[in-house]
């Protein structure tokens, strides 16, 4: 595909909670356009066709063959996002996958992979990196108005019901959902706390499940970190905490402190006679139900920043590659805890890809 095209013919695949935000966001950027719909559930993916006014698909290999289909968005559950995104690729299509790109780094690197073999681009959605705050904050940080870090510490404190897990065949499951609290819930504030930090270089971690029956993954997790720069820092994440809370980020510098609650950005640097707080903007998902505050504009931005940089043939923002390193947290968390030994993140990040098909 040439970089003269103007617009990208944009399908999604898997029609749960979160597709219809990624429907409201591609309906809303100027360089892409919602042309297609799969699910294997008939139900699903009829509804949501009509309700796109889209041709629809139960085949996987029909949806592919749509004319005028350039890009697959992957929306299915993150252990399936191998087998989907390999085959959209060898049948030539651009492909973004919702987070994470997959549930270990040996398989997010198979989709890496077969995305370079086959000369089609890769992007993986983290839309809270294109929040106005959390970008603002990222200024800050490069900037060095807070001077050397010191400490850089997050917390996910949330509540799902019993039946969030109950009611569904794939959450809090390690085939399909990969883990629970830390990597369903979790993943977007570990990516912004190594994204602010600059990458986590070891770890030491706890997990467990405490308020939920039935599920094989963690509904609480603890971990301390040590980062590449030298700070040092504590993660939490939960499933089980009442009321929830608004996730926080906090990065402590020599000369100052920057705190992120929900997408929400409060400073105190040196000199500062009082607090600022920045205008409240984006989401929290801190409540019970998944989708919970959620709007379609960072999926937006983000989708905006993709297409620009599909059609400049450049790389995205978060490519592939880019997607590993939180997707290594996560993975070497779940490793610390089982192991109980401390982890270094580049031996994660060293892991081959898996033989695929």
């Amino acid at each position: 595909m040439g970089t003269d095209k103007k617009t990208y013919g944009i399908g999604i695949v898997g029609c749960g909670n979160i597709s219809g935000t990624h429907a409201e966001a591609i309906q809303r950027t100027q360089k892409g356009t919602l042309v297609a719909a799969h699910s294997r559930t008939k139900e699903n993916v009829e509804q949501f066709g009509r309700e796109y006014d889209i041709p629809w698909f139960t085949s996987y290999e029909e949806f592919l063959n749509h004319p005028g289909l350039d890009i697959v968005v992957i929306c299915t559950p993150s252990g399936t996002h191998l087998d989907y995104g390999v085959s959209a690729a060898e049948a030539g299509k651009h492909v973004i996958v919702e987070k994470p790109i997959e549930i270990t780094v040996a398989r997010g690197k198979s989709l890496i992979n077969a995305c370079d073999d086959n000369g089609v681009k890769l992007a993986v959605i983290y839309q809270s990196r294109f929040t106005g705050d959390i970008i603002r904050m990222k200024e800050i940080i490069d900037r060095q108005d807070i001077g050397d870090i010191v400490m850089a510490s997050a917390s996910v404190k949330w509540f799902r019901s019993q039946e969030y897990y109950s009611e569904s065949s794939w959450r809090g499951t390690l085939d399909l959902d990969g883990g629970g609290a830390v990597i369903n819930q979790s993943i977007h504030t570990i990516d912004l706390l190594q994204w602010f930090a600059g990458g986590v270089k070891s770890l030491s971690a706890f997990k467990g499940t405490f308020t939920h029956e039935g599920i094989e993954a963690e509904d609480n997790a603890v971990a301390c970190l040590s980062f590449n720069n030298g700070a040092i820092g504590v993660f939490e994440a939960s499933t089980s905490i009442t009321p929830p809370q608004e996730r926080k980020v906090e990065i402590n510098g020599t000369k100052g402190t920057l705190l992120l609650e929900g997408d929400t950005l409060h400073k105190k640097l040196e000199g500062d006679s009082g607090d600022e707080k920045q205008d409240k903007s984006g989401e929290s998902a801190g409540a019970a139900s998944p989708l919970a505050g959620m709007t379609y504009q960072n999926h937006k931005n983000q989708y905006d920043s993709i297409l620009k940089a599909f059609l400049n043939g450049t790389e995205p923002t978060v490519s592939g590659t880019d997607s590993l390193q939180s997707l290594a947290i996560v993975e070497g968390l779940y490793k610390a805890s089982d192991k109980q030994e401390v982890v270094h993140i580049d031996d994660i990040l060293a892991s081959e890809a898996v033989t695929q098909k």
